[in-house]
């Protein structure tokens, strides 16, 4: 059988490769292969896939992805290069050749002259008309009057302009569309050089060369080409903004010209540029705005909140809406999400919009017991069921029946007590240790954890039927540092607290204070955040904020030794100039702002009269440093 097999290889009149894709090198080539590329078996070894198929490298790698995905695929569209020799249009067909675990997969190509194809159907078809006799052929050439009409009335009908030109750029036919948008008839372009007329310059008047026109560019290399945002010239001498496809045009695998399609885009500029404007606006009115009011100097409505969750990002509002969708009912939630995000403030909230809020919420710690305590304090256990036992004692599931038991970090619960706990979960029944009564509890869990659970799955660390059983609806609760539009509300409402907490009269945050905490990275966030406004209390004295962020790193640049050693004399010019310099500097970090807290005269150690002398001295327009956003 193998003899047969290597019959069919080596005897089959259609051309056959067996490449391997990953490493980019032609396997195996049938004598028919080898006659239509031109090669030797010695030239084979030494010519990769890509070398072979250069002219179409872009849709040669799209093949080879449909093969890999599909196992097999077919295609008109590729071009090989034999050594020199001339492009040869190809039509190609191929399948996924798997070896086995220890060997990468090959594919199996098999190849046809796309000319060698073309002869062949004309011959067929020859033969077919001159069977069919005189009559059969009138009725064919009738078919064809009435295609190229259809392809006509097409052409009249499209609202897109559409011109044709040969490989010198010259016009062959435009539409009654183009014609229109161009203000030139027809008569006017045909044989004249397109480029000439409608494409030859800038928007700001300057040559369009032909060499960098993308039109030439598809006639020359054979390539699709879409360009936006380019002018095409009316007659009248006005331009509009276009979009436009130029498609080349092949005739037996020879360039012979292109079909240009375009679009009038002045609408949608008009349209781009009036909302464009008008965001331009709203940002500089919202600017405006957040200068002209410091921040935290108003007092947020309680509707701010949601069962103590602070805050009014997206993510809050996302997270509020899924806390109203799943609290009505009896769904286990599991909650992720890094340390600190307030994990399980959004299961008190879930537990209070139920219909459990009368019952209670009992908390289990699942990272703080200890592996040998974990039964106990989860199912409870009766006297003398161990050394200590020495009384009754009700598990946690007991404690929350009727209510809600929230596990928080549950990923750290032992593998030998998942499968007791996913018992509970599907029949609401469990024993305490060292009792054989069986209780029946009725128990929502909501779990939470900072683990990404799915990996501890695929790693044999957590049962996937309990990971599915808690998972029937996902909270993600997000780090602060990417909702940090919140951290205005946020700091105001733990800053009225820790006041309350140590007994400190009312404080306010600056602006400064809030820009500090917006570009802070909060690793720990909003428990750091918690640490940060308690702390700053603390150390303030009198009604003064004293704020202070842990350092991040920051890269400062030191002068060498050498360059500090040097001595220069200034003239009076070059003082004030860099004194001037200074000033900009110190209104552009201040945004402009002399006066108060945080302002240039503060940053530069002036009295505000004093830098307001000299700001008019040296000619400087504050109101050129203030910036808006």
């Amino acid at each position: 059988m193998r003899n047969i097999y290597e019959d069919l290889f080596e005897k089959n009149q259609e051309a056959i490769l067996i490449i391997d894709p990953f490493a980019n090198r032609i396997i195996q080539a049938n004598p028919t292969a080898l006659k239509l590329f031109y090669i030797t078996q010695d030239t084979l070894e030494s010519l990769s896939v890509t070398q072979l198929f250069r002219p179409s490298l872009s849709k040669l790698v799209v093949f080879t992805e449909e093969v890999l995905e599909k196992k097999q695929a077919w295609s008109n569209e590729l071009q090989a290069l034999p050594l020199n020799k001339q492009p040869i249009d190809l039509e190609m067909s191929a399948i996924l050749i798997e070896a086995g675990s220890e060997s990468s997969p090959v594919i199996a190509c098999t190849i046809r002259n796309k000319k060698t194809l073309e002869d062949l159907r004309q011959i067929s078809d020859a033969n077919k008309l001159h069977r069919d006799g005189l009559e059969h052929w009138q009725t064919i050439e009738n078919v064809f009057r009435e295609f190229e009409r259809e392809n006509q009335l097409i052409l009249r009908a499209v609202g897109e302009g559409i011109y044709g030109v040969d490989v010198d750029g010259n016009t062959t036919f435009i539409n009654p569309a183009g014609e229109r948008m161009l203000g030139w008839k027809a008569e006017e372009l045909i044989g004249k050089n397109m480029h000439a007329m409608i494409h030859h310059s800038h928007s700001d008047g300057t040559e369009y060369i032909g060499d960098d026109c993308h039109i030439y560019a598809a006639i020359r290399d054979g390539e699709v080409r879409h360009v936006e945002n380019e002018l095409f010239w009316r007659k009248d001498g006005n331009s509009i903004p276009i979009e436009y496809t130029s498609t080349p045009i092949m005739d037996n695998g020879r360039l012979v010209g292109a079909v240009v399609i375009f679009r009038d885009i002045s609408e949608r500029k008009l349209a781009e540029e009036k909302l464009h404007s008008a965001l331009n606006e709203v940002q500089t009115l919202k600017k405006r705005l957040e200068l002209e009011n410091a921040y935290l100097q108003e007092e947020y409505r309680s509707e701010h909140n949601y069962k103590q969750i602070v805050g009014k990002s997206a993510a809050i509002h996302k997270i509020i809406q899924q806390i109203e969708l799943v609290a009505p009912t009896d769904a286990n939630v599991l909650i992720t999400g890094e340390s600190g995000t307030g994990k399980e403030l959004i299961a008190r909230a879930i537990h209070e919009s139920s219909g459990r809020k009368n019952r209670p919420l009992i908390r289990v710690n699942c990272a703080s017991i200890p592996r040998e305590l974990f039964e106990s304090e989860f199912f409870g256990h009766i006297k003398g069921a161990f050394t200590g036992a020495v009384t009754d004692r009700a598990g946690r599931f007991e404690l929350a029946d009727g209510g809600s038991l929230f596990l928080d970090e549950v990923g750290e619960i032992p593998m030998e007590l998942q499968s007791k706990l996913l018992r509970v979960l599907q029949e609401q029944q469990f024993e305490r240790v060292g009792e054989s009564k069986t209780r029946s509890v009725d128990v929502r869990i909501i779990a939470a954890t900072n683990r990404d659970l799915k990996q501890e799955v695929q790693a044999k660390n957590f049962r996937e039927d309990l990971y599915f059983r808690l998972n029937v609806f996902p909270i993600e609760s997000i780090p602060l540092r990417e909702r940090i539009e919140d951290i205005p509300l946020l700091a105001d409402h733990f800053l009225k607290l820790a006041c309350r907490k140590f007994a400190k009269p009312p404080m306010n945050l600056t602006v400064g204070d809030i820009q500090k905490m917006k570009t802070y990275s909060w690793p720990g966030n909003i428990r750091e955040l918690v640490n940060v406004i308690e702390r700053a209390i603390i150390l303030s004295n009198e009604k003064k904020l004293e704020l202070n962020l842990p350092k991040q790193n920051v890269l400062q640049e030191i002068s060498s030794e050498s360059e500090q050693k040097k001595i220069s004399v200034q003239t009076k010019q070059e003082r004030l100039e860099e004194e001037k310099q200074n000033i900009i500097n110190a209104l552009t970090l201040c945004n402009g702002k002399v006066f108060g807290n945080n302002g240039a005269a503060e940053l530069l150690n002036l009295k505000p009269t004093t830098l307001t002398s000299k700001i008019k001295k040296l000619g400087i327009n504050r109101h050129n440093y203030i910036q808006i956003q």
